[in-house]
């Protein structure tokens, strides 16, 4: 199963996340993630968090009432030299999770680092293959679409219309003075596409060993996200928060399914948190993983049992609004949302077409442990998309449901500025047109933004 969410529906972006070759990755590898007992030695402290969050950061969390725990403190050093002293390559880690990340050439140590007394567990989350597909990045191509004269929006009116995403825009809420991270596999030509080449851009990253610095010549998928919020091309495209500034986070293994790219999700999500991000967009969802070992069950979409969805639960609590997507697995084997479409206080986004009926492939609740899910409804059923080559055109999937509505969650978060995480989070479900009596389709249905506003203001 593809855990980026998403179906493309012109063949011609299929043809981007295709392999051009073969090729061979090197020395073989294998990536562990350490549990460990506690943060002994961390650098951190409690009393000086400006240590390891930033200003903004800490700002927001402060305006919501939110203060700093164990959980924000860094990895323990002292465990982590002990790690590097005995040989074992520390690859990366999470600190909410307490997690380290080594790579290891061989399977033979693992005794070893479970022998570490600080060590609670060892999990194999990764090993490398023999050859993996590479990614063609496609060159840019003349946008040929047709403007729609006299509309600003021009073919992605119907997306935010209906959400009533755009009387938020009259009134002045466009997104400005929000920052919006999105956690994705790869953002191809998103530095060169014209309809992008206004948008805030404050930081990129990546978080999927082994590192790269240029997310420009990596997946479309992350572009095609980016576009639903950020994209302007008057006449023709305008997203849902044009005046967002964003942080650009790679997580994502296109080649592979592993569970690493959980870890990789962790720390990206965490680095969000520390630079003062105010929403998360994640269209990735994970359930079948290569070593099927690995694969979860229905019994883990509880919210907390998966390493990812126990990190989303926290991001509320952490002042931060995750909206997600989740999945496409509707007409699939597995049918279920895909994690951390589970997690507690996020936004799950399901997908619906142009007239606001459920798309066959959207993936169903309710969670394990009961709770409605997906929370609500969006586009999702031929979205207007840009492509990494630059052509606005359709897309199907819940990838795409996500970032469109989480665009309008910031354009409500900044016309209502006093509201918490929590807050924007429950007027968002209770504008829905079905919360009266959601369901495990469309949980509580589309909803009305700019009545979530009106609420919000009473």
């Amino acid at each position: 199963m593809k855990k980026i969410i998403c179906l493309l529906f012109f063949a011609l972006f299929c043809v981007s996340m295709q392999a051009q070759k073969k090729v061979p990755v090197g020395e073989k590898y294998y990536v562990y993630r350490l549990l460990l007992k506690d943060k002994k030695g961390s650098i951190g402290s409690l009393k000086h968090p400006e240590k390891f969050l930033s200003d903004k950061a800490l700002a927001r969390r402060k305006k919501q009432g939110l203060g700093v725990d164990s959980t924000d403190l860094p990895l323990s050093r002292n465990y982590l030299e002990a790690l590097r002293q005995k040989g074992f390559e520390v690859i990366g880690g999470s600190k909410w999770n307490n997690t380290a990340l080594v790579k290891q050439k061989d399977t033979l140590s693992v005794a070893q680092m479970a022998a570490f007394p600080f060590v609670k567990n060892v999990t194999l989350v990764f090993s490398s293959p023999d050859s993996v597909e590479s990614v063609f990045v496609f060159p840019l191509e003349k946008d040929t679409t047709a403007a729609v004269k006299g509309e600003p929006y021009g073919l992605a009116k119907a997306q935010i219309q209906q959400l009533d995403g755009i009387r938020l825009h009259q009134a002045g809420y466009r997104g400005q003075g929000m920052t919006i991270a999105i956690i994705d596999g790869g953002f191809m030509n998103y530095d060169k596409i014209p309809a992008l080449k206004k948008v805030k851009i404050l930081g990129t990253r990546d978080f999927q060993y082994p590192y790269k610095d240029d997310l420009s010549r990596l997946l479309t998928h992350g572009t095609m996200v980016l576009s639903c919020m950020a994209a302007v091309d008057s006449m023709r495209y305008i997203g849902t928060a044009p005046e967002a500034s964003y942080y650009l986070l790679r997580s994502e293994y296109g080649p592979m399914e592993s569970l690493m790219e959980e870890d990789n999700w962790a720390m990206a999500a965490e680095y969000a948190d520390s630079v003062g991000v105010d929403v998360i967009n994640s269209s990735l969802g994970y359930a079948n993983f290569d070593d099927a070992r690995t694969s979860h069950k229905y019994i883990d979409l509880d919210g907390e049992r998966t390493l990812i969805s126990h990190t989303a639960s926290l991001l509320a609590q952490k002042g931060i609004i995750l909206v997600c997507s989740a999945g496409n697995e509707g007409d699939g084997r597995w049918k279920k949302i895909t994690s951390p479409g589970d997690a507690k206080d996020v936004i799950t986004v399901g997908a619906v077409d142009v007239k606001g009926r459920n798309t066959l492939f959207s993936s169903l609740g309710p969670t394990q442990d009961g709770r409605v899910k997906p929370d609500i409804m969006a586009r999702g059923g031929a979205s207007r998309i840009f492509s990494g080559r630059g052509i606005n055109g359709q897309g199907n999937g819940t990838s795409f449901a996500s970032p469109i509505t989480c665009g309008v969650v910031a354009c409500l978060w900044q016309a209502l500025p006093n509201k918490t995480a929590l807050q924007i989070i429950e007027l968002v479900r209770q504008s829905g047109d079905r919360f009266q009596c959601p369901d495990n389709v469309f949980g509580y249905g589309i909803p009305d933004f700019w009545k979530a506003y009106q609420m919000g203001k009473q």
